[in-house]
């Protein structure tokens, strides 16, 4: 058995990796061997809805959390003033370092090895995906076959009037692959998106920005990341605006930036737009957050968050230097964008595997995506079902209820999209159940079931598991009367004088009494602050999270009732004109995926289930 990946992005190599580690030799192709995993933008991992999805990537068996953790110039969680449900950790990476790291691992692996080479086309037969054929004639074969192919299919870099055939960095395109992926009859679509500049770090002025520095208390992504290695020296951002002046140079030449110039065919994206973007979409602010943010202890170099632009070299320094402490600055890079093609992902099948052409499966902006968690998160995915498929084995599909992983594909492959993709947690219906401090609780079992998470990792998970129920149970035995101290606490943080006892566990309820509180109180010495976190919330959160798993039981309900992707839509009478296409158009593998597609109201979803009901009747007497 073997499985091909093509490109060795942070899709490549979760997709390599996953597949190596379930046993399967597996060969990652790449255009540069030396670089692995690299950062072609943000110099950053995680963030609202995409820390989530790093955690869930490290429960199930992948790779990006614990080299994310083990490179971090700084760790930072978001949203600390917000609910469970919204909170996220986010580090600044080392960029250097991180690429370094997934380098050696990638390398170290059984199964899996590395070979330079540019695919020009993908071989079918019969509707089966045999191999790829390399630039320069030489053929490979293969049981299944990955593709990963990032910006890099038929890119173009774009700057002021001027457009360049280039992939990233001034790297390769494969300007013949997404051409044989159209002759194999699949839809393919431009997409842009955009970098910022770098500056110099030591020609940047800090003391006009704003420190944003890291946390102190132990965060993580992964579970094999130990205490004593959390950096103390960590690496501060800086916070600093746009200024009146920076606006001017903008308007003053909003025509020559590329994505207003007639230049730009593709789509950008809506969540993180260009600067020049932003004053015309927002023209009622009159200033913009900026980030000043390192990108290795190895580099004298600073990236500018939230400042891409397709602007030419020469506005753009007038741009840059409006900003306050760059006046000075010296540019080690300028900004540009790129134009590159992605298929159409409702194309796909959940398991990422394309519907026309058997083994052959997509991950990362190939799928009309943006950011390296979305693409790590596909990757994992795409590369055990190839697994799976291979070794004969059923697909793993992750329910919205289970991950934003979940989320992520479903939305991908039922719905679409016309920009680049972006993870936000309002896409998940469910996220109080789809926590920073929960995904081990939600995946672990999966990723062990499957061989991809080792005995040991499981065994933390079960034990932290079993923790958590005891904490909850020991809170619920352990009680106070109005004699006790705990009377004073209450009054302290807002409540009446207690009329009768109450438990630690009824104490903990109350929204201004937290865990920290109840110390003098409760001895939490035997547990692990993370069970005590989990605990927590679920104990504050009880009610709403009940309620969230009740909706997600309904919604189970239409998920279990499976169709027949080959279905004949046209023999359901009363089905709307829109819905009977989108449905054949989709081919939903269940009736909860069905419900989700544009296009298919409800009164389409009762009129086939009782048309399927039917003909299960009539199929049942005969």
């Amino acid at each position: 058995m073997r499985i091909i990946v093509i490109g060795a992005g942070h899709a490549g190599v979760e997709a390599a990796l996953s597949s190596a580690r379930m046993g399967v030799e597996t060969i990652l192709l790449t255009m540069d061997e030396h670089r692995i995993a690299i950062m072609n933008c943000n110099p950053s991992v995680g963030g609202p809805a995409k820390g989530v999805v790093v955690r869930e990537i490290d429960a199930l068996g992948g790779q990006m959390g614990i080299t994310a953790d083990r490179t971090a110039l700084q760790f930072k969680m978001l949203n600390t003033n917000k609910g469970p449900g919204v909170q996220c950790l986010r580090v600044q990476s080392d960029k250097v370092a991180y690429s370094q790291m997934m380098d050696e691992v990638v390398h170290s692996t059984e199964n899996l090895s590395v070979k330079e080479g540019l695919v020009e086309k993908i071989l079918i037969e019969d509707g089966i995906a045999k191999g790829v054929l390399l630039q320069g004639g030489e053929i490979l074969m293969a049981d299944a076959i990955v593709l990963t192919s990032g910006t890099y299919m038929s890119s173009k870099i774009l700057v002021g009037s001027t457009a360049t055939i280039s992939g990233p960095e001034g790297q390769a395109t494969t300007k013949d692959l997404s051409q044989s992926l159209r002759d194999a009859g699949l839809k393919t679509f431009r997409l842009k998106t955009g970098t910022p500049p770098r500056i110099k770090t030591n020609s940047i002025d800090f003391t006009q920005g704003l420190i944003q520095p890291g946390d102190s208390a132990f965060i993580h992504f992964s579970l094999d990341f130990p205490k004593e290695n959390y950096p103390q020296d960590q690496v501060p951002c800086y916070l600093i605006y746009t200024q009146p002046e920076t606006h001017s140079v903008i308007k003053l030449n909003l025509k020559r930036s590329a994505m207003y110039s007639g230049l730009v065919e593709g789509v950008g994206p809506r969540y993180c737009p260009s600067i020049e973007d932003k004053l015309v979409r927002f023209a009622d602010k009159d200033r913009h957050q900026i980030f000043l943010e390192p990108e290795s202890r190895s580099l004298d170099t600073t990236y500018i968050q939230g400042f891409s632009t397709s602007m030419p070299h020469e506005v753009q320094d007038q741009m840059i230097r409006s900003l306050p402490g760059l006046e000075h600055c010296v540019i080690d890079k300028y900004a540009y964008a790129i134009e590159y093609d992605a298929i159409e992902p409702t194309q796909l099948y959940p398991s990422l595997e394309v519907k026309t052409i058997s083994n052959l499966f997509c991950a990362g902006q190939i799928n009309g995506t943006s950011g390296y968690e979305e693409a790590a998160g596909q990757g994992l995915m795409a590369g055990i079902n190839a697994a799976l498929k291979v070794q004969g084995k059923e697909a793993l599909i992750l329910g919205r209820d289970e991950a934003y992983i979940g989320v992520m594909i479903d939305d991908l492959v039922t719905k679409g999209t016309q920009e680049p993709y972006r993870l936000l947690t309002s896409r998940a219906e469910h996220r109080l159940l789809l926590r920073h401090d929960n995904a081990e609780n939600r995946l672990s079992e999966k990723g062990y079931s499957i061989g991809l998470l080792p005995q040991r990792r499981i065994d933390i998970v079960r034990i932290r598991a079993f923790q958590t129920e005891a904490l909850i149970k020991h809170l619920k035995s352990v009680r106070y009367t109005v004699k006790d101290e705990m009377n004073t606490l209450m009054k302290d943080k807002g409540y009446t004088d207690m009329t009768e006892g109450l438990s630690a566990y009824e104490c903990l309820k109350r929204p201004h009494i937290t865990a920290q509180d109840l110390i003098p109180f409760f001895d939490f010495t035997p547990y692990e602050q993370e069970v005590i976190d989990t605990a927590e919330i679920e104990i504050k959160y009880e009610g709403y999270i009940v309620k969230a798993l009740k909706e997600a039981k309904r919604h189970e309900t239409l998920n279990n009732h499976k169709l027949d992707p080959e279905f004949d839509y046209a023999q359901v009478p009363h089905l709307s004109i829109e819905g009977r296409q989108k449905l054949t158009k989709i081919r939903p593998l269940t009736l909860g995926q069905a419900s989700r597609i544009s296009g298919v109201n409800p009164s389409d979803i009762t009129v086939l289930v009782n048309f399927l009901a039917i003909r299960k009747n009539k199929s049942d007497k005969v």
